[in-house]
């Protein structure tokens, strides 16, 4: 097979996951409507949030940033995919996909960052009470999200600039719905040496970012070794639960997103399998990013009175509108 140097590649070709033509139309509507409500049911949370003066804290904050970098997240491959299976074309240009790699290893990463933030934050809530209010003050809250964007900026434009030096086969095909760092350097032509030391590299200065500790996982762990002792330290059955409740939505976003994770690397890992591993991928690019809204609204009051208060001005609205039109 002829190679060619990275200037000649045009386009790739994304398999995804199904080439029978008949599921195709069940497939885009799968996952349009999965987009759909992902988008909307963040942006209802930055809605609330932005809207209500008393949810204008450190926690609250934190929340409006994961929302955002979720919308993003899940419209680095989705709209894509979704215009491949409406065009019945599997097409991606070269530099279509070097621009998505680099922004689903930005969001991917910024989504950890951030879990490891909000958790430092419940951290701090529980643990140091009194103390809260001082040390989690607004410069800090914003800080700490500027420096998870300068790290994932810095990092995914250092893996993105990685790939350009590969070489890669006149006739290409990606088994997968998207442009993956790991699938394009296996897939390349050329020396990857230099490439997986970038990415391992990377990675292991991604995890050496936390707060408390060695790694993201690790700082989250930390945090909530934390938070357990903390509650139990707490006399009266009310009060434990008051104090885990605050921290709970966080937990299952963090189990949710961990879990899917190391779903994916387990089975790609076990069955070698690149369909598999982009069955499951989908989990945590899609599935997750699309639960998020759904678990921190349904277990927490303050959300759920800003979304019925937001509801029912739009609601308030719209009606409004329409009786002046229908007036002479």
């Amino acid at each position: 097979m002829a190679i060619r140097n990275l200037t000649g590649v045009s386009q790739f070709l994304l398999l995804g996951f199904s080439e029978e033509l008949e599921l195709q139309p069940f497939i885009f509507g799968l996952f349009f409507s999965m987009y759909l409500i992902t988008v909307f049911g963040n942006l209802l949370i930055i809605l609330a949030i932005s809207s209500e003066a008393h949810l204008h804290t450190p926690m609250y904050f934190f929340l409006s940033n994961l929302s955002f970098v979720d919308i993003c997240f899940t419209s680095t491959t989705i709209p894509k995919m979704l215009w491949n299976i409406q065009t019945q074309s599997k097409v991606i240009t070269y530099e279509g996909c070097i621009t998505q790699v680099y922004f689903f290893m930005l969001f991917a990463g910024l989504d950890i960052l951030l879990l490891t933030v909000m958790a430092y934050d419940r951290f701090m809530a529980i643990c140091h009470p009194l103390h809260y209010t001082v040390i989690m003050d607004p410069q800090l809250c914003e800080l700490l999200v500027l420096v998870s964007w300068v790290i994932n900026v810095l990092n995914s434009l250092l893996q993105g600039l990685s790939l350009l030096r590969l070489s890669f086969c006149t006739f290409l095909e990606i088994p997968h719905f998207s442009c993956e760092l790991n699938q394009m350097i296996q897939l390349a032509s050329s020396d990857t040496f230099l490439n997986n030391v970038v990415m391992y590299s990377g990675a292991v200065l991604l995890a050496g970012v936390s707060l408390k500790s060695g790694g993201p996982f690790a700082g989250i762990l930390y945090s909530y070794s934390k938070i357990v002792s903390s509650i139990r330290r707490i006399s009266s059955t009310q009060g434990k639960f008051k104090a885990f409740s605050t921290c709970a939505s966080h937990l299952s976003v963090v189990l949710l997103f961990y879990c899917t994770s190391l779903g994916v690397y387990l089975s790609s890992a076990a069955t070698h399998s690149s369909h598999s591993s982009a069955t499951a991928s989908l989990m945590y690019t899609v599935v997750t990013p699309m639960l998020n809204p759904f678990i921190y609204s349904l277990r927490n009051r303050d959300i759920k009175r800003a979304l019925k208060r937001v509801c029912g001005i739009v609601g308030i609205k719209r009606p409004s509108v329409l009786g002046q039109m229908k007036r002479p």
